[in-house]
């Protein structure tokens, strides 16, 4: 019975440094971990918005999504004093979970681009849609609802399906709908 105590007590002591040293390091990278989120995303807004000098956080109150997609962050692209256009932030769900989309929405209501950010979608099928031959279609599309099809030529609000990988295809398309949405809400 004391071996059983002691040996327990030497397994609390051990997690608990273990804890202790797990903590700390988190205490010491969060900062930097953050900095670099940041530092992606500013990236990622300079990709879909190009013409955007400077990037303005809007407030949630100023725009409205009814889709079941998560509307991360809006923000205002700025060229000195003339407006850009916007960078809008979503998750939508995909196969394999979620998947970040950054798109940029022009001011003349044409879509600037869209980044795929993180995403677990299966490797060779749905991990094509950080293929520029994919996520490229969406860039000179009007703001307007977009279809996604399997096979033909897209036409102007159409999006061509990554073959093996419909879900996904569809996920970014609902995705950047959801964007667009937002984009529509704030330009009544």
């Amino acid at each position: 019975m004391n071996n059983i105590f002691k040996l327990g007590l030497n397994l609390f002591v051990i997690c608990a440094i273990a804890a202790g040293l797990l903590a700390g390091t988190n205490q010491i990278t969060a900062p930097l971990i953050e900095q670099r989120n940041e530092q992606a995303n500013n990236e990622a807004r300079q990709i879909v918005l190009s013409d955007a000098k400077e990037f303005k956080l809007l407030d949630s109150k100023k725009y409205e999504s009814k889709s079941d997609v998560e509307v991360v962050e809006v923000y205002e692209g700025l060229n000195g004093s003339n407006l850009a256009g916007y960078t809008i932030k979503v998750l939508p769900k995909g196969y394999g979970g979620e998947i970040e989309l950054m798109v940029g929405v022009k001011a003349d209501g044409t879509i600037s681009g869209v980044n795929i950010g993180n995403m677990t979608e299966t490797p060779g099928l749905g991990a094509k849609a950080k293929e520029e031959a994919f996520y490229g279609q969406y860039t000179g599309k009007p703001a307007a609802q977009l279809e996604v099809i399997k096979s033909g030529v897209a036409g102007e609000t159409e999006i061509q399906a990554i073959s093996g990988a419909t879900i996904t295809s569809k996920a970014v398309t609902t995705g950047v709908n959801a964007a667009v949405e937002v984009y529509n809400s704030i330009n009544k």
